[in-house]
């Protein structure tokens, strides 16, 4: 039971909720750079929350699929067809062995999730599935995915008849799950009173765009350069995912997954984790403006997040009751 590479992805990676409790040791997190789209694929399937997902960057990799599957797709927009016909994103998907998947033209978002029910058969390393490059850990041999790899599952449903992928009738809405705001909230950074005033009004006025060097570390920033009120010398700390730094040359990086566990750039601002979703699915070349909002408003909106995020899972768990007895080995 597995998925087969047939072309390789430009960076097609095994990433869970991450990898916590080992900063002190130098190991970050890591994990998916969108967390609701990887809930949205899990709830699909049937899958805990923090089940393995395969994260894809577009041109994202072809799959064959060698037994049958149950899978689901959220978070970017790829364009995906199985065999040639278009499927959605959303939706629960029953794949046919010797099916293939494909991702055809990007249209929105910058990285798509596939879950496969029950999960892919990986071995954790330090407690999580996701892939750590630096150290080629975790994931599939600790890399991206290459052509010719086979990417075990733990189980196949039932084979049936039709050669086409049936597609579950019910939707995972997700359009409340992201912020539909024209700003990405942030609260003040520790270091948020360096900043000179010009420079904390510039921060949240101005628009600033996504460099083309931005990856899983982080997101380059390029704008009119900041200032500080003077030039200070700052010791290393601990730092997050969503921490915003003011780098030398006056311009802005964002922490994102695979950020480092310590930093000595002032952190001038940080992303709330609510909006942490919304900002990974832009793109290089795109423009982005921020927004001040408070430690109360940030708390009741990630509540208000993995509220609606559990509904939405008991929501998919009663239609999987109801519909996949025919699929499902027992």
């Amino acid at each position: 039971m597995s998925i087969v590479v047939l072309q390789q992805g430009i960076m097609d990676t095994i990433q869970d909720s991450g990898r916590y409790g080992f900063q002190h040791l130098g190991i970050n997190p890591g994990g998916v750079m969108d967390r609701i789209a990887m809930a949205v694929a899990n709830a699909l399937t049937g899958n805990p929350g923090n089940e393995a997902v395969l994260e894809l960057h577009f041109p994202a990799g072809k799959y064959l699929f060698e037994t049958p599957a149950l899978i689901a797709l959220a978070g970017a927009d790829f364009g995906a067809t199985i065999d040639g016909q278009a499927v959605p994103l959303h939706k629960l998907l029953y794949v046919h062995a010797g099916a293939t998947l494909a991702f055809e033209k990007l249209r929105t978002g910058a990285r798509c999730y596939l879950a496969v029910r029950h999960g892919f058969s990986l071995t954790p390393w330090l407690g999580s599935c996701s892939t750590h490059l630096k150290v080629a850990q975790g994931g599939f041999k600790g890399r991206a995915l290459r052509k010719n790899d086979k990417l075990p599952f733990d189980t196949s449903p039932q084979p049936v008849g039709e050669k086409q992928p049936k597609i579950f009738p019910w939707t995972a809405a997700t359009d409340h799950l992201y912020n539909k705001q024209d700003t990405i909230r942030v609260l003040p950074g520790a270091c948020w009173d360096m900043l000179d005033a010009p420079s904390q009004q510039q921060l949240i006025s101005s628009s600033f765009r996504i460099g083309p060097h931005s990856d899983r570390m982080g997101f380059r920033l390029n704008g009119a350069p900041l200032h500080t009120i003077k030039k200070e010398e700052q010791l290393s700390a601990g730092i997050c995912r969503g921490a915003i730094q003011l780098l030398p040359d006056g311009q802005l990086i964002i922490l994102m997954a695979d950020h480092q566990t310590t930093g000595g750039y002032p952190v001038a601002a940080h992303v709330m984790t609510a909006d942490m979703p919304t900002l990974a699915q832009y793109q290089p070349g795109q423009s982005l403006q921020f927004s001040i909002t408070g430690l109360e408003a940030a708390e009741q909106a990630l509540w208000q997040q993995e509220k609606a995020i559990r509904y939405l899972r008991h929501a998919c768990q009663l239609h999987l009751e109801k519909w996949l007895l025919p699929y499902e080995l027992y």
